[in-house]
Formats: structure tokens, C-alpha cells, sequence
């Protein structure tokens, strides 16, 4: 499902604003990407103006300092509670490494790259 970029449908005191035109295309946004653990998966997508992004969709390996370390499990997301379950790799989960504990710091979906800090 598509997440669309539409302006709200309540004015500031709350009352419901009646919309005078359709969905455009340019307001669509994208595709939920969910980030999981195995060998390393991505691609480019071209956005609007010519541009492109990089999608990851799966990965071995997080990068702390310069260096880059392998995940071995996926300990807490708090973003949604069904990911904690699925093993999904979102912004602020805390991954299990051979140092330690790492907090995600990036955005994986929208920036291709998996980078994190250590929290223990």
C-alpha cells in the first residue's frame, strides 16, 4: 500500500475541511521497505527531478566508525511492535554485535546504508 502526502483534513479549530480536488500522482509517496538479515540486497529507484535513491532490503552488516561489523540478531525495535517480532531493521533498533550493542542511525529504506553508534 501506498503512503500518500496530502495535506490534513482539519483546520486548526477542528472542524472538517471539504477537499475540492482529487488524488494527484505526485502526492503518492512510497512503499513501506522492510530491512531484514541475510546476504546483502538493494536497488536504485529514480525519483522526481531525475534523481535516484538507493533501497536496501537486506543486510549482513552494520557500520560504526569506519568500521563494519556483523549483526547477529535484532534485539528491540521500538517503532512497532510486529517488527520486534518480523526481525525488521528500522531507524532506532538495537542490534546485537560481536561489540556489543548497536542503536541504527540511519534510514535504510530511503538511504541504501545501515549505519549505527554503540550503546553498550
Amino acid at each position: 500500500m501506498v503512503f500518500w502526502h496530502l495535506k490534513s483534513r482539519r483546520k486548526k479549530t477542528g472542524r472538517r475541511l471539504k477537499s475540492n480536488k482529487k488524488k494527484k500522482k505526485y502526492q503518492r509517496g512510497g512503499y513501506l521497505v522492510p530491512i531484514k538479515l541475510g546476504e546483502q540486497k538493494m536497488s536504485e529507484i529514480r525519483t522526481k527531478g531525475g534523481k535516484l535513491k538507493s533501497k536496501l532490503f537486506n543486510t549482513q552488516y552494520v557500520n560504526v566508525g569506519g568500521k563494519k561489523l556483523e549483526i547477529q540478531d535484532v534485539v528491540e525495535n521500538k517503532a512497532n511492535f510486529k517488527f520486534n517480532r518480523k526481525k525488521t531493521i528500522t531507524k532506532g533498533v538495537i542490534l546485537k554485535t560481536e561489540k556489543g550493542k548497536v542503536k541504527v542511525t540511519s534510514r535504510p529504506g530511503q538511504d541504501g546504508v545501515l549505519n549505527g553508534v554503540l550503546v553498550e
